[in-house]
């Protein structure tokens, strides 16, 4: 199975480097699988911000590119920690410092209302990212200029949990007067529905329960396994 194949491929990468974020690469590789092979088109853009989570997007990206992903980290790899829009072919935005891909995101989705481009923007974000105040300034911002070609995929894998619960993410975003739904972050059948969902002048956030460490028995929901 692929996505067996691109786990396999995660956990080796960070193996050679000595390092790593795997479980958060594991927690959204079935949500970025299928938002890259069945739902973008060559039109649209997606922004990474929870950008630890970054092999997932590197070997996701790999599938289609003549690529490996083995020098992860590696001295003069283009393949860093975080991914870098300047060294890899597919990567819109250089993300890292959570908070930030959303912000980056609402502005492409508000430039392409301006100019009346076809493009529909997705980012996603982590859960402990949505501690971060400039998350809300943009739902704000998005929810205000009626972005609807805006979709915010939430990977709601719970990490944050020990230090500050969210409760009801969905219900936080629709407070924001953005159009919500929950799904299961490992279901395909789910993500695509819910990531072709068409747009109705409000920006879109899809909750995805997820398990941090998915497929990994040892790293699911384990905090020692968070980089390592």
């Amino acid at each position: 199975m692929l996505l067996n194949k691109l786990r396999r491929e995660i956990v080796l990468a960070c193996h050679h480097a000595g390092e790593g974020h795997i479980p958060s690469a594991l927690s959204i590789l079935d949500i970025l699988y299928v938002l890259h092979r069945d739902v973008m088109r060559p039109q649209d853009r997606f922004v990474l911000s929870k950008g630890h989570g970054c092999l997932a997007l590197y070997a996701v990206l790999a599938q289609s590119e003549d690529w490996s992903i083995d020098d992860f980290c590696q001295y003069d790899s283009v393949f860093g920690g975080h991914p870098d829009c300047n060294k890899v072919h597919g990567v819109e935005a250089s993300t890292g410092s959570l908070g930030h891909g959303l912000p980056m995101a609402v502005g492409m989705a508000l430039a392409a209302k301006i100019r009346k481009t076809d493009e529909r923007i997705y980012c996603l974000i982590g859960d402990g990212e949505c501690n971060e105040g400039s998350i809300w300034e943009a739902a704000m911002l998005a929810a205000h200029h009626k972005l609807d070609n805006m979709c915010c995929i939430v990977d709601y894998n719970h990490s944050t949990d020990r230090a500050l619960k969210l409760g009801n993410v969905a219900r936080k975003f629709h407070a924001f007067d953005w159009i919500t739904i929950k799904v299961n972050g490992h279901y395909h059948a789910g993500l695509v529905m819910a990531l072709n969902y068409p747009p109705c002048h409000a920006p879109f956030a899809i909750i995805c329960e997820t398990v941090k460490g998915y497929g990994v028995k040892r790293m699911e929901n384990n905090p020692a396994w968070h980089h390592r």
